[in-house]
């Protein structure tokens, strides 16, 4: 069986200015993570949540852990697992027959200086989310971040914290998900079409 995630339909992105974050936490919050944020115009999964108070409180399962981070993708990615605090949406369900006829498809860009690239998807108002249990933090280091920035031309966050929240995945468990096919191939196209280049 396959996965698919829910989205709403035929909505616009929005941009977002960066986080406004304590110089003392090891994880904060990136700009391309914040349009995830209070932000009804997404089309991925929403966090409706204060970013600061979020921020915080991942920190503090952070140092809860003992400052354990699970291995991501690359050496430059990790994940931190915590209770959906946040009250999430699990972002993605099993495609069953029943839930085949519904699945859409079309070309997204999660910004405007990236690639549009084919997605599937299933619009929320025909199929709606589960509350996730889990989310998924999703961090990339620092060093990433800048030459990520860097290659689309954008200025990189201004902190000294190590790892950035670049992305964060409501679920319905407490392990790393198989990563979507066509983030698979954003990332392989490279840095310069908001890849990561691995």
């Amino acid at each position: 069986s396959s996965l698919l995630f829910l989205r709403p339909l035929g909505l616009k992105m929005s941009t977002f200015s960066g986080s406004s974050s304590s110089s003392s936490r090891k994880l904060v919050v990136d700009p391309f993570a914040l349009r995830q944020f209070n932000n009804p115009e997404y089309t991925g999964s929403q966090i409706t949540f204060p970013v600061e108070e979020f921020e915080a409180k991942v920190n503090e399962h952070f140092e809860k852990s003992g400052m354990a981070l699970v291995d991501g993708y690359a050496p430059f990615c990790k994940h931190l697992f915590v209770p959906n605090f946040a009250g999430m949406d699990c972002g993605y369900v099993e495609i069953t027959p029943e839930i085949a006829p519904l699945v859409q498809s079309g070309y997204e860009a999660r910004t405007e200086k990236e690639l549009a690239v084919l997605v599937q998807y299933i619009d929320r108002t025909k199929l709606p989310a589960p509350k996730a249990t889990h989310m998924d933090i999703i961090l990339y280091s620092r060093e990433q971040i800048i030459k990520e920035n860097e290659a689309m031309g954008s200025e990189p966050p201004k902190t000294d914290a190590p790892w950035g929240i670049i992305s964060v995945k409501g679920q319905l468990c407490d392990y790393e998900l198989p990563m979507q096919p066509i983030t698979i191939m954003r990332n392989a196209l490279g840095k310069e079409h908001g890849g990561s280049g691995v």
